[in-house]
């Protein structure tokens, strides 16, 4: 997979290595021990696919230059800062098999960290003059907290149903994908239509993303998350929406219960991954991730042919073909 993403990384690997060095750069302070946690931050990155997304969408649309590294820095500060922010949340103490920010200088520090992010991504934007790229992603980041927020709401009462599903999964995961892809489009001034365009693309591609990540959860490979992560943390997914649907009401009342107050237990959560696979929940997923695979690519298509648009294209695959 990682030579994938390598052959993937190809058109823009050039960008991507000085987009890594401009970033490190847009992260300084005098402080010291902000500068030691952001390059901490700096040194667990992870398969840099959200500025692959920007690089590769603005070099579709049309040519890459210095605004795009300026709207792919805005992402990543934007979106580390609510990284950092969720880990304070969640009080995990791990992100990426690294230590988080909150386990190694406690919570105020995180905080106080996530808000120096935002306003580095707000500033560099504000100085340049960037407020259409600035619009995309405060937008990502309003929705990814709408999206969580909702899906906090419906979970204590399990009522997700599938329609519900896809409004959270495209607030909280896809919006930022989208947001991704748009702002790429719009770094190199390309006209609200293909900006929408891409934007539609990338939510797509996140719609898929985030099925995926469902799928995991049924060890559907072998995968850093333990098996039933989801099930234990009382969210729904697509595959137990769609089980759930079918069931009867007895077994519908059962399984609920199970989440609800027995996911604690190994082979409770067991019980709901046979009754979830029983039930075709795997196979419809995997039908509807293919769906927005599909519709990303026809969108993709749209635009003319090129190195560039042959890696997103690449991107679709890697992301629903993807093991971990």
């Amino acid at each position: 997979m990682e030579q994938n993403l390598a052959a993937i990384k190809a058109p823009i690997a050039m960008e991507i290595d000085e987009f890594e060095k401009k970033f490190r750069a847009s992260m300084k302070s005098n402080v010291l021990l902000i500068d030691k946690i952001m390059s901490y931050i700096v040194k667990r990155k992870g398969k840099q696919m959200r500025p692959m997304f920007v690089f590769l969408s603005a070099g579709t649309v049309g040519k890459i230059k210095e605004s795009t590294f300026r709207g792919a820095s805005l992402i990543e500060l934007l979106h580390t800062a609510s990284l950092v922010h969720d880990d304070v949340v969640d009080d995990a103490n791990y992100r990426r098999g690294f230590f988080s920010i909150n386990a190694l200088w406690k919570n105020k520090v995180a905080v106080l960290v996530g808000d120096y992010l935002l306003s580095r991504g707000l500033l560099l934007s504000v100085e340049y003059n960037d407020y259409a790229m600035l619009k995309i992603v405060s937008t990502a980041v309003k929705e990814m907290s709408e999206g969580e927020l909702l899906q906090m709401e419906k979970a204590r009462k399990l009522d997700i149903d599938e329609a519900v599903y896809y409004d959270i999964v495209r607030q909280k995961t896809a919006s930022l994908i989208a947001s991704c892809c748009a702002t790429g489009a719009s770094s190199v001034g390309a006209d609200a239509h293909a900006i929408e365009k891409m934007r539609l693309f990338g939510e797509k591609v996140g719609m898929a993303f985030q099925i995926k990540d469902d799928l995991f959860d049924y060890g559907t490979k072998k995968i850093g998350k333990p098996l039933g992560i989801d099930i234990k943390e009382k969210k729904l997914t697509l595959p137990l929406i769609y089980a759930l649907q079918r069931a009867s009401w007895d077994e519908k009342r059962r399984i609920k219960n199970i989440v609800k107050n027995k996911s604690h237990k190994s082979a409770k959560v067991q019980e709901v991954i046979d009754f979830v696979k029983q039930s075709g929940g795997l196979d419809y997923a995997v039908k509807v991730m293919h769906q927005f695979a599909d519709e990303a690519i026809e969108i993709l298509n749209e635009f003319p042919d090129s190195a560039y648009r042959k890696s997103l294209a690449s991107m679709v695959s890697f992301t629903i073909l993807r093991d971990k």
